[in-house]
């Protein structure tokens, strides 16, 4: 029988590119950015790395779809190297490669990696025809903002509530972002806005207003992970260690048939359960201190805040008015570094991105956004949309 991972991996080091429109850079010194300083961190040789996943979600301009860029990019010479890819989740993919490779004894220390310069393209978040003849059949009027302002109003009809309700507590969502990101020296978006600018700019699609939605942006971020007992001859002393890390398909249910409401992601829902019970989490709103969710839209964070079970079905809204979500709320903070919504959305970088700034907070290293003694944070991250995604989950802690 399975018996999961729980602390049988360390992160040995991480890295984070500063995001952004890196007009100054390409994908490989994006790479090299992040991959320099978990080099540092971990305190070891380039040579010492036995495998590494690299995560991209897009075909892009002098990156191509193998392994072949970042093993370039980053000098890493005869090893393993893997490229993946799974839509939002791909960084999040990339970490579970690289982990599961030192919990099950193939390595003793592996790389994961993820970037995306999509600037550089011109991609905007309209969907394009890239995915193939299956995506294209099933998700052809499947802007990603439609997509997601569709859960808004499954949500508010499941619950009853009204519009002036969401929109006040969507608005705190983007508000909170904002004046976390202004602490993220890394961000993309290092400027505090007002609830006012914020319900006072364009409708992208309603709900959803400008500052509601995460921006286009380039980044990469890495992480080097080995086993505990090796961390420690390494001499680290405070070790971060992975919890739990699962994910789920959809399998069609949801955009198929009438057993799904659209109030809510299922394949989160899935995940997370797996995960809460690898990592030994009963009381998620009692035992976690922080979560980075997938705020690719204000109304992506509310609803994930219910299928993480921290808030009950229903409840999100006064939740987060209530500022149970707020950096110094006294709940559980959400997005301290400003989310998707100040650092954009890299495709194969963000899961990762994620996963540093839960490992900075473990280890008290967050300067002005450091939460008051952190033990135990989770990343969630949701490709596709809600009726055809999936949904990654890591949770990560200090070791007891």
């Amino acid at each position: 029988m399975a018996t999961g991972i729980k602390d049988k991996v360390a992160i040995l080091g991480m890295g984070c590119a500063r995001f952004g429109e890196r007009w100054d850079a390409g994908t490989a010194e994006l790479l090299a950015e992040a991959f320099e300083e978990a080099l540092a961190d971990a305190g070891i040789e380039r040579k010492q790395i036995q495998a590494a996943w690299y995560g991209s979600g897009v075909d892009q301009v002098n990156v191509g779809n193998s392994c072949i860029p970042a093993a370039m990019a980053l000098r890493l010479d005869g090893i393993p190297v893997s490229r993946v890819e799974n839509m939002c989740a791909t960084g999040t993919e990339a970490l579970r490669g690289a982990v599961y490779a030192v919990a099950s004894g193939a390595y003793d220390i592996a790389l994961a990696v993820g970037a995306e310069k999509l600037k550089d393209t011109g991609y905007g978040g309209l969907p394009t025809p890239f995915k193939g003849t299956f995506n294209d059949l099933w998700l052809n009027l499947g802007a990603a903002p439609a997509g997601f302002a569709q859960l808004a109003a499954g949500y508010r009809a499941k619950h009853g509530i009204s519009k002036e309700q969401l929109k006040r507590a969507l608005t705190h969502v983007s508000w909170k972002s904002h004046q976390n990101g202004a602490l993220s020296p890394k961000a993309h978006l290092q400027k505090a806005v007002t609830k006012e600018q914020i319900q006072d700019a364009p409708m992208i699609c309603e709900p959803l207003g400008l500052f509601d939605c995460c921006g286009v942006s380039d980044g990469a971020a890495a992480a080097i992970v080995t086993t505990p007992e090796i961390a420690r001859a390494l001499g680290k002393r405070d070790l971060v260690t992975v919890k739990a890390l699962q994910l789920s398909a959809a399998s069609g249910v949801e955009a198929g048939t009438t057993q799904w409401d659209g109030s809510y992601v299922r394949t989160t829902r899935n995940a997370v359960q797996r995960a809460y019970a690898e990592a030994g989490i009963r009381k998620p709103r009692e035992q976690l201190d922080l979560i980075e969710v997938h705020d690719c839209f204000s109304i992506t964070e509310l609803v994930t805040m219910e299928d993480l079970g921290i808030s009950g079905d229903g409840q999100a809204v006064s939740d987060i008015l209530d500022g149970f979500y707020d950096r110094e709320g006294g709940g559980v903070a959400c997005q301290v570094d400003g989310g998707l919504k100040c650092f954009g959305h890299p495709i194969g970088a963000s899961g990762l991105r994620m996963a540093y700034e839960v490992y900075t907070q473990l280890l008290g290293r967050a300067g002005k956004r450091q939460l008051k003694a952190p033990s135990i944070g989770l990343t969630h991250n949701l490709g596709g949309v809600p009726f055809q995604g999936v949904a990654a989950i890591s949770i990560l802690g200090l070791q007891g």
